[in-house]
């Protein structure tokens, strides 16, 4: 069945870049998830919504990635667009050139720019806002009349695209009505151990500052010292106050999945060391970086009892495993559980094919509803 989409607040997001969920109001993130259903349904159907037949999608990644790489291109290619993956460390960035610079000779030729600049506190969304600035200013500049929006595919605040793609797949789980498939559900977001790298703290701050927006009573988990950054947990507990929803803080896993009815166990960095990274990046003191990742993972260590596995899922209510993936098995979670939920988090992984779809569709298509609506 096609999902009806509402014309104005389809076009209200004409022109726009998503660089956090925070920027953009309840009711527009409604607008567009309802646009990622409609094209997912579309493309299962094989209907061909080649609706920026040609032009250039780029996408510049200073950190490693495959699923949103892979998400990019599968967007923009089912779009008609022609993907570009650029590797940030082959920019001019590392030569001297400016966010701004980089953003107007890139936006001289693309028609869309994704980034993905999450490794360093303080830094990827700000860059972010200055390419954004520099496409901008040269649109005005040369009187230039494309629209290319900007989006965050990975920040060291938010990631946008999978916190959306994740809100996807659970209000398509849950079922109902879209808008209310969140009311009263006790999602967990929780820190688990991984031996492998210090991770970004971007996906549980745009899961909890997401979610919380929609209804969800929502529980962060994590050993002392992991915080999140404070900006993220403000925006949690003002949007939880906000939807009727509620947010909270625990130090014990346990605590945090008893009567969950989902559950997103991911592995952070700890936020002194996160923040202690920055001060090296800025000096290019490599080894100083090295001795900070050791460190991290020492740490990490210290918490070897924080994993998802059966018995703790016994504590929930029959709950959904949620992971932006890879995730750590045998770490992060038992093989049993992965094993068990491993075709759920795969379609999870799948939203974001469709929520960047409908970031570019809706960002770049006039009229976007009636022309969805021609192809049926």
């Amino acid at each position: 069945m096609a999902h009806v989409l509402d014309p104005d607040r389809t076009h209200a997001l004409f022109g726009r870049s998503l660089l956090t969920t925070h920027d953009w109001g309840a009711a527009d993130l409604d607008a567009l998830l309802a646009v990622a259903a409609e094209l997912e349904r579309l493309d299962r159907a094989g209907v061909h919504t080649d609706l920026l037949r040609d032009e250039l999608a780029y996408a510049m990644f200073f950190d490693n990635s495959t699923r949103t790489k892979s998400a990019w291109a599968g967007a923009a290619a089912r779009l008609g667009m022609q993907p570009v993956i650029v590797d940030g460390s082959s920019t001019q960035v590392s030569h001297g050139e400016t966010a701004e610079e980089t953003g107007a000779m890139l936006g001289m030729n693309a028609h869309a720019m994704g980034v993905r600049h999450d490794l360093i506190l303080g830094e990827g969304n700000s860059f972010m806002r200055d390419v954004l600035r520099g496409i901008t200013e040269y649109l005005h500049a040369s009187g230039d009349q494309r629209v290319v929006p900007v989006v965050n595919l990975q920040c060291d605040i938010d990631h946008p695209t999978q916190a959306l793609a994740d809100l996807l797949w659970l209000r398509e789980h849950f079922g109902g009505d879209p808008a209310s498939a969140l009311v009263g559900k006790r999602i967990t977001m929780s820190w688990a151990y991984s031996p492998s790298y210090a991770k970004p703290l971007s996906v549980p701050q745009g899961v909890v500052s997401l979610l919380t927006r929609f209804g969800a009573h929502v529980t962060l988990a994590h050993p002392e010292g992991y915080d999140l950054l404070p900006e993220p947990m403000a925006w949690a507990a003002e949007g939880a106050a906000e939807s009727g929803g509620s947010f909270r803080v625990v130090h014990d896993m346990d605590e945090a999945f008893t009567g969950a009815d989902a559950v997103y166990p991911k592995s952070w960095g700890p936020l002194a060391l996160m923040t202690e990274r920055v001060a090296a990046n800025k000096v290019g003191d490599g080894a100083a970086m090295k001795d900070i990742e050791q460190r991290a993972l020492a740490n990490n260590a210290r918490h070897i009892d924080w994993i998802c596995d059966e018995r703790r899922m016994a504590l929930t209510r029959e709950a959904l495993y949620l992971h932006c993936l890879p995730a750590d098995i045998g770490a992060e979670v038992s093989p049993g559980v992965m094993d068990r939920f491993r075709v759920a988090v795969a379609q999870e992984a799948n939203k974001k094919v469709y929520v960047i779809m409908a970031m570019l569709a809706a960002a770049k298509v006039p009229h976007l509803a009636d022309r969805l609506s021609a192809l049926n």
